[in-house]
Parts: C-alpha cells; structure tokens; sequence
C-alpha cells in the first residue's frame, strides 16, 4: 500500500511536469523569459542580449519556432517572445502570435536587435536576458527548468527574487520519494478520477500532433516512411506515430503537447506509443491511464539522476519508460517491469544529444524499437544479469548509475559537442 501523504506528494509532481507546451522547449523558455522582461520593462524592447549557456544553444539553434513562420534561432525567440507574446500562458506563450508580431519580430531581426553570448555556468539549463528601452533596463534569469524565473531585477533593483531551495531545483515537490517501486503501487491504487484529467489531456494532445505529423509536410516525412516501408505489426505503428508527433514539434507545428521532464520529445515518446498499443490491444481505458501514469513518473524518475539537459538523449529515458509501462499493460511482474528497465539500458545508455532538431524522431524510433526488443525479452522473463556491464543489482540503482554518467561523465562530452556544433 502506498500512503495518502506519498499519493498526494505523486499527484503533486504530475501537475508540475505534465503541462501543455507549443514547439521545442528551449526556444519557448527564451520567449516566455522575454515576455515576462517585456512586461516588467514597460515598453517594447530596443536591444535584447541573451546570454545563454551551452545545451541552452544547443537545443535552440535547428528546431523551427511555432507560430513565427519558419524562424529558428535564439534571437528569433527572444524578439518574438518580447514583442508579442503571453507570459502569462508559460510554455504556450507564443499560442497568440500575430501577423504583426511575426511582422515587427522579422523587422527588429533584421535590424540586429537582439544579440546573443556564451555563459559560461555549470548549470545545463541557464540563461540571462537583459531587456534595454530608453533609459531602462530588465534582466530575468532562468535556471535548471524552463519556467523557473529566478530574478527579475530592473534599473538595479531586485523586484523579484525566489528562495534559493526554489531556484537550485526549480520545483516545489520531493522528488526522493519516487521508485520503481512506489510509482507502481501509486499506478495501481490512486483512483482514476485523480488520473483522468492528466491522461485524458495527453491522449488529445499528443496524439493529435502524430496525426498532424503523419499526415503534414514536416522534416523527412519519418512517420509515413516507417508505415510503409516495415512490415505491419503493432511496433511499426508505435515507431511511426511517434516519430511523426516529433518531427512535427520540431518541425514549428503550433500544437501543444503534454510534457515530461520539460521536454516535449520526453512527452510524446512516454505516451504515444502505450496509447498506440492499448488501442492496438483493445486495453480497457483504467488500464491504460494507469499505465501512462506509470510511465510518465518513470521518466521523471530517471530524469531526475540525468537533469533537464544533458549529453544523454532523453528519447531513451522515455522510450524505456514507454515500454516497461507496456509490460505494466501486459500484465508484467514487477521483476519484468525491472528486467524491460535493465535490458533496455544493457543495450542504448550511450546515445548522445546534439541538440533538438527533426532527427530527434529517428533516435525516438531507433529507441522504441530497443526498448520494445527489452520488454519482449522480459516477458519471457530473459533479463541481462547484474553487473553485465553497467547493469547493477537493482534497476533503480542501474538508472542513478546512468544517470551519474549522463550528468557527471559526459560533462565533457557535452562539452565537445557544442564545440563541434558550433564550428
């Protein structure tokens, strides 16, 4: 049995993760930043400077912008974000975007309003805006997640700064309460009207954009590709839709999706492909909220040991999420909920980031397809023994020793791959 207090504290960490976003979440932190910094600052900027750390130029520099027709870029986001978009609506903060924003954004580009530089920190997810008009300036900094504003400081003045517990994590929930364990007894007993409305928005949204990618002009057209060129079985459709739903995300479609640990490409790989295959299965509706809870939490639950950005591709943590929620479906022990954990990162711990782009859905699919391969192999209870190369003892310790080298180890990876991508 799990506790009222640890079910509260679950339901808790779903309603800060499993939020709405449009496009890829790097460029949207920007705009939202700048939105708030616009708003502060009273007026529309004259000069932006966007001083951002590594992953943060990483993963802004080749994904299209929703809503800004066909931008790309750090400055793209930042100009859009401060001339025409919400703060207030977050990580949809460009849903609004206009003719004249995408207009006076193409304007002030042109003009070399906003400028970009290196900074320097040790924390993945980092970024400091500083927003200039007439006389008047704005600085906002975000840190280690998306929308966590840490200060706000105009003319000198702090008019907002959050405690420093707040701003190191960037959530207000405890997040050691999470295992493998505890997410499958929270699956199993938390009633399913708590589940609903999480689930209900995630089979609508992101389902919706792989039927917009699927059917669209986005990228390579992987999703279509992989329909017709694999042979028909139920993998294939997991594979294709959700390879297309991120293609499309990263291809500027302004459908939102439901995220997971920040990422929209997280969001997608932890739940299109249980859908699909509850659906392919005839699975009753309870089993398959149950099941897209448990893997949701389990990608929050490695994500944790990794952080929002790394040298590691988070389509591995979701796609090994995805497939030990299907052996939950299937019925699966725990042991075979573990053994489709381990198997999975037996095979494809070591697949790198270089950024988000179109071929994010590549790595999706080549994931998918591993970690389904491990979930097959559990439910034939075959399973790579401890200590088979990183492999430990217990799942949750194999995924905090990938962790440590996604976070830790591939420090200076991640370090030569932005060197490399930015020549």
């Amino acid at each position: 049995m799990i506790s009222i207090e640890m079910k509260n504290e679950y339901l808790a960490i779903l309603t800060e993760e499993l939020v709405p976003a449009m496009g890829c979440t790097e460029p949207i932190a920007l705009a939202y930043a700048a939105a708030e910094g616009s708003r502060v600052l009273g007026a529309e900027p004259e000069k932006i400077i966007a001083h951002c750390s590594g992953n943060m130029i990483k993963n802004v520099r080749c994904v299209t912008i929703p809503n800004s027709d066909g931008l790309i870029g750090i400055e793209a986001a930042c100009i859009l974000g401060a001339v025409a978009g919400d703060a207030a609506a977050k990580m949809e903060v460009l849903e609004r975007v206009d003719a004249a924003g995408r207009a006076r954004t193409k304007e002030l580009l042109a003009n070399g309003s906003c400028s970009v530089e290196f900074l320097d920190s040790e924390i993945p997810l980092h970024f400091i805006l500083d927003l200039y008009a007439g006389e008047d300036r704005v600085t906002v900094e975000i840190r280690t997640s998306h929308t966590n504003i840490v200060s706000i400081v105009k003319n000198g003045e702090t008019i907002f700064a959050k405690p420093e517990e707040l701003a190191r994590t960037g959530y207000a929930t405890d997040r050691s309460q999470l295992s493998i364990e505890g997410i499958k007894a929270f699956a199993d007993e938390i009633e399913i009207e708590k589940l609903r409305p999480f689930c209900e928005r995630q089979i609508r949204c992101n389902m919706d954009i792989a039927y917009e990618g699927m059917a669209g002009d986005y990228g390579l057209g992987i999703g279509r590709m992989i329909r017709e060129s694999y042979a028909e079985s139920v993998v294939t459709r997991m594979k294709a839709y959700t390879a297309a739903a991120s293609e499309a995300r990263m291809g500027g479609c302004d459908m939102p999706v439901i995220i997971t640990s920040g990422s929209g490409n997280q969001g997608i790989a932890s739940t299109v492909p249980v859908i699909i295959y509850a659906r392919e299965k005839n699975i009753p509706t309870e089993k398959l909220y149950r099941a897209l809870i448990f893997s949701s939490l389990l990608t929050i639950f490695q994500k944790e040991f990794i952080g929002k950005l790394s040298a590691f591709c988070g389509a591995v943590s979701a796609s090994c999420a995805s497939a030990a929620a299907i052996t939950y479906l299937s019925g699966g022990t725990t042991q075979q909920i573990k053994a489709t954990i381990d198997n999975t990162l037996a095979n494809i711990p070591g697949i790198i980031c270089d950024g988000a782009k179109i071929s994010c859905a590549a790595k999706i699919a080549s994931s998918l397809d591993a970690s389904m391969m491990a979930h097959y192999l559990a439910m034939q209870n075959k399973e790579y023994e401890a200590y088979t190369g990183i492999l430990k003892e217990d799942a949750g310790e194999t995924i905090s020793c990938v962790g440590y080298i996604g976070k830790v180890g591939m420090r200076e990876t991640d370090k030569e791959i932005i060197k490399m991508m930015l020549g």
